[in-house]
């Protein structure tokens, strides 16, 4: 085949291949105005503005949910410190009472028994508004020793009541809406130890459990 032959076949190759091409563009260009024209019509455009619409409203409600919740733990805390230091009231009025029946310039007073009745009466007053608001008194005495609701400030021997058993109340506890507001600090009861003279002395293994019960008493002292 000559050269000339051959050139005429590369034009034509080359000119099929352009037509391939522009037919191709055209019809892309046919495609991307036919999605314009889908995009523009007005179904599309309110599907699409409502949808807008919905996912600024679902964020709307979102910040107003957050800002309750913001809302409602600042009021709680602010009330929980609050409610704190309203206890010391009723610490104040439980030291004055026993202030004023232990004095003895009081003790011949005939107006001794109003003037207790008086604190009473204000106590009563204070309780009652601590339980409108969700603060309750934590009954301990006679009551089994919990770490949750008591601390411990005295133990006390005593070989006819359980240990752990709470047998009396220093300074009163509370708690607001079922949440530890203040522990009630107790004295609770320990086991008393096993006396000397108890022991079998003639029984190795008694005396030798003597001997381990006390050191243990010593290092729990220390």
């Amino acid at each position: 085949m000559s050269d000339e032959a051959i050139n005429n076949k590369d034009d034509v190759d080359n000119k099929e291949v352009n037509k391939e091409e522009e037919s191709a563009l055209k019809n892309k260009s046919r495609d991307d105005s036919l999605e314009d024209k889908i995009e523009e019509t007005p179904e599309i455009k309110i599907k699409t503005l409502e949808e807008k619409i919905a996912r600024t409203l679902a964020e709307m409600e979102n910040q107003r949910r957050r800002f309750e919740k913001e809302k409602d733990e600042a009021f709680e805390f602010g009330g929980f410190n609050f409610a704190k230091e309203c206890l010391s009231l009723i610490d104040n009025l439980d030291r004055a009472k026993i202030s004023i029946s232990n004095d003895d310039t009081f003790k011949n007073n005939k107006d001794l028994p109003k003037i207790l009745e008086n604190f009473e009466i204000i106590q009563k007053d204070l309780i009652s508004v601590f339980k409108k608001n969700q603060i309750e008194k934590i009954n301990c005495i006679n009551k089994k020793f919990d770490p949750n609701f008591h601390q411990a400030m005295l133990e006390i021997e005593d070989s006819e009541k359980e240990p752990g058993l709470i047998v009396d109340e220093m300074q009163k506890g509370f708690t607001m809406g079922g949440r530890l507001l203040r522990p009630s600090l107790v004295s609770v009861t320990k086991k008393k130890p096993e006396a000397k003279d108890n022991i079998d002395k003639n029984n190795p293994k008694s005396a030798e459990k003597y001997e381990e019960n006390d050191e243990k008493n010593k290092q729990s002292n220390l």
